[in-house]
């Protein structure tokens, strides 16, 4: 059993004792402390709340809205929903707040409280301690019966999103339609699987083979979209009936894409051709995290914007988005934050303008793909003993690649030329997890390996 209590939200699996597991007690504990913050930061008494299909969703989304309820808070349940359904319903609906009953891409034993502040945005570092302190020390007042939250349902708030998804400028309805694209869909039996081909027919296509498309969530595969668990949508296409594929994770912020032959898109070149899409329309600056690929800041660079690295997660993208005034963001993982229509990772939205794109390029999706440069990234991860201090090892690294230039405001990236090294230390355990890209898979691998050479090299000194 899990329990995971981070700035963003609470995550653990279901089941087991109080305190190691997301149980009951764990949901009512977290949710009201959750209220209180709404209550003591802003002066609205209403919560929007929304989640994915997964098996233990229904109950933990009973237990969410009685407790804000007992706490005096009027809830908006959007039902079975998606994220970035539920961060544009947050300030449509003027909430104080929301909760997101998803744990994203992990395995179906897995639930999760995600919240958001009155903006629809995920809240941050410091007001995510403040909510896990109020829970630490149950510092939370429940309303008399007189005063008791309201609770009522809102069906609209997907009709809501994809309407003002269609009505964005660079999202051509007429040129998707003209094309006709044959497209399959695997939702991996969750939200995605109403929502995705919701959108698809507003947006004018009418040949959609729908893969794991009832939302009753028994995952038939791994959720999180990594071409090692999408190999049956990849059989699916490779037949040659369909012009793409389109994956999305449980909660439907990470899209992935499947080219015409079966082959992989590649999860980190969402991001990079919808972007090179809206950078075609308005010259701007654009902003990943630090462990994504490079080719964002090349196809920046060469429509005349500049590229900006931030911290990994979703929060710090945002931020830094919004200090260098962005016109488009998000994460590698197939996160595409397009503030123009909100500050949160959309994979409708993402649908919306890559198929924009996909039209009005007149290419497939393959040669799309080949007109990106082409690089590769390694993940990989070394295991040290409790003895290591990390911090230090990652400064020595620091101190050997001086010459290099680095970046630090999330661990170690360090940039040789068109290829780079990340190094992040676990929060949780002793591990240095490490990025590493080049132009090809060998490449990468060497760099990754030389580098966890180095750090065993430090260590091994330290002994």
């Amino acid at each position: 059993m899990a329990l995971i209590k981070s700035i963003s939200g609470i995550r653990g699996t279901i089941g087991g004792q109080a305190g190691e597991g997301l149980t009951p007690v764990d949901v009512v504990k977290f949710s009201a402390a959750f209220g209180t913050w709404v209550l003591q930061n802003t002066d609205k008494k209403t919560i929007v709340v929304g989640r994915d299909a997964r098996l233990s969703g229904d109950m933990v989304n009973k237990l969410v809205c009685a407790t804000l309820q007992g706490l005096g808070i009027d809830v908006i349940d959007v039902g079975l929903s998606t994220t970035p359904t539920v961060e544009m319903a947050v300030p449509d609906m003027q909430a104080g707040g929301g909760i997101i009953l998803t744990a994203s891409h992990n395995p179906k034993q897995w639930n999760a409280l995600k919240l958001l502040n009155h903006k629809g945005e995920f809240i941050s570092d410091a007001e995510g301690k403040l909510v896990l302190e109020i829970a630490e020390q149950e510092a939370f007042e429940f309303a008399q019966v007189t005063e008791l939250g309201k609770y009522t349902q809102d069906q609209e708030a997907l009709a809501k999103h994809i309407k003002a998804i269609l009505e964005l400028p660079l999202v051509d309805v007429e040129a998707i339609k003209a094309k006709g694209f044959s497209v399959a869909v695997d939702a991996v039996n969750s939200s995605g699987g109403f929502a995705v081909p919701m959108l698809l027919e507003a947006l004018g296509v009418t040949k959609i083979e729908k893969l794991y498309c009832e939302p009753d969530g028994n995952f038939p595969h791994n959720p999180e979209p990594l071409p090692e668990n999408l190999r049956e949508i990849s059989r699916l296409i490779e037949k040659g009936k369909f012009d793409l594929g389109i994956v999305v994770d449980p909660d439907v912020d990470r899209l992935a894409l499947i080219n015409e032959d079966g082959s992989m898109f590649g999860e980190e070149y969402t991001l990079v051709a919808v972007a090179d899409y809206i950078l075609k329309h308005q010259v701007g600056n654009t902003v990943s995290n630090l462990s994504s690929t490079r080719a964002l800041r090349d196809v920046t660079e060469k429509a005349g914007g500049a590229y900006f690295a931030a911290a990994v997660g979703e929060v710090n993208v945002v931020n830094m988005m919004k200090e260098q005034n962005a016109i488009i963001g998000g994460e590698g993982n197939g996160g595409i934050i397009y503030p123009e229509l909100h500050y949160g990772r959309d994979a409708l939205v993402g649908i919306a303008l890559f198929l924009s794109h996909l039209a009005k390029s007149d290419m497939s999706m393959t040669r799309l793909r080949a007109s990106y440069p082409n690089y590769y990234i390694s993940k990989n991860k070394i295991e040290l003993t409790p003895d290591v201090d990390v911090d230090e090892v990652l400064r020595q690294m620091q101190e050997r690649y001086a010459k290099q230039p680095i970046n630090t405001i999330d661990g170690v990236k360090i940039e040789f030329d068109k290829e780079w090294v990340h190094l992040r230390k676990s929060n949780t355990e002793p591990i240095i997890r490490i990025y590493a890209e080049s132009d090809s898979n060998a490449t990468a691998e060497h760099l990754a390996n030389k580098i966890i050479t180095d750090i065993k090299e430090i260590i091994s000194q330290k002994a």
